[in-house]
């Protein structure tokens, strides 16, 4: 017999089995777009009290530089500093298109959510993520499909700026695979949601010497889901 559960993002989907006398996971994360690249991925096991992130509320700083520029360092500080149990950078780079990492996460008692984010390059501030979902007690496979989010910290100009990964300064710092144009005029200069919210995904275009964006419309683009994540309690 199959268990079906929801939350904000995926349909969850378990196979019943014997009670797991620990919480012990195996994670996989794959990559679903076409063309684009997640930055340092972050994983965490934490309690009820924390959140990565909330929609429709503004980002912290630490999501900010994650979402701007792929830093990680800032959560893993406060999720550490919180005593969840992290994971950082199990794909050892960035994770490409159609790629999969896994890795094993030991949650300790009372760290019963798990969470994740990492950078979508290239984009403004876009970033993948799941957000305080419950671990479930009993075993199984369970699976995930993960949509994409904006922090709404920095205009969607989608003008590739090398190296513009630093907070507060507009432009996508890298794109990753090429493809990328140059030459923009620049999409918008405004965020009018400065919230979390589901990212539109890229709009790009298909002149890559100069149009409103940089980013090439036949390869970066991308529709929600953009990640698969299978987790395995043992």
């Amino acid at each position: 017999m199959k268990l079906v559960k929801s939350i904000a993002t995926a349909t969850l989907l378990s196979a019943a089995a014997a009670p797991a006398m620990a919480q012990d996971l195996e994670i996989t994360i794959t990559n679903l777009t076409q063309g684009t690249y997640f930055t340092p991925i972050v994983a965490t096991a934490h309690t009820g009290e924390l959140a990565l992130f909330n929609v429709g509320e503004a980002a912290s700083p630490e999501l900010q530089a994650m979402a701007e520029g792929g830093d990680i360092s800032g959560l893993v500080s406060v999720l550490s500093g919180a005593d969840a149990d992290v994971v950082e950078n199990p794909a050892s780079g960035l994770l490409a298109p159609a790629m999969s990492t896994t890795f094993e996460m030991m949650n300790s008692d009372g760290n019963d959510y798990l969470s994740l984010s990492a950078m979508i390059l290239p984009t403004n501030d876009g970033f993948v993520g799941l957000n305080s979902w419950m671990i479930p007690e009993e075993a199984g496979t369970y699976t995930a499909y993960l949509n994409a989010y904006d922090a709404g910290t920095e205009a969607n100009n989608e003008l590739v700026v090398e190296g513009s990964g630093a907070s507060g300064v507009l432009g996508i710092p890298a794109a990753p695979g090429g493809m990328a144009g140059t030459g923009g005029t620049g999409v918008t200069t405004e965020e009018a949601n400065m919230t979390v919210h589901i990212h539109r995904g890229n709009l790009g275009d298909d002149d890559l010497t100069g149009g409103k964006s940089d980013i090439n419309n036949t390869v970066h683009r991308w529709l929600n889901p953009v990640a698969k994540i299978t987790i395995v309690v043992k």
